[in-house]
């Protein structure tokens, strides 16, 4: 009765991790697929495809829309909870 519990116990261990390796493939072909489409919407639109040009265009982006950028909040309202 011991082997046929390990004898199972592997064959489970082994179907799962199939099952595993199966979905990190799936994960890592999307993230492909992903990619390309983000590079070939830069390529189109004629911008270049990079982790530099996306920060530098996501920093710009923050700055114009910080709304303290030179304020300081200095009054805070405190309400008591009953």
């Amino acid at each position: 009765m011991n082997i046929f519990n390990q004898i199972i116990r592997g064959i489970l261990f082994f179907v799962l991790a199939i099952f595993g390796m199966a979905m990190a493939i799936v994960f890592m072909v999307s993230t492909a697929i992903a990619i390309g489409i983000l590079y070939v919407v830069a390529r189109v639109k004629g911008r270049p495809f990079g982790v530099k040009a996306y920060w530098a265009d996501r920093r710009r982006a923050s700055e114009t829309n910080n709304v303290f950028k030179n304020k300081d909040v200095t009054d805070i309202e405190m309400r008591e909870i009953p």
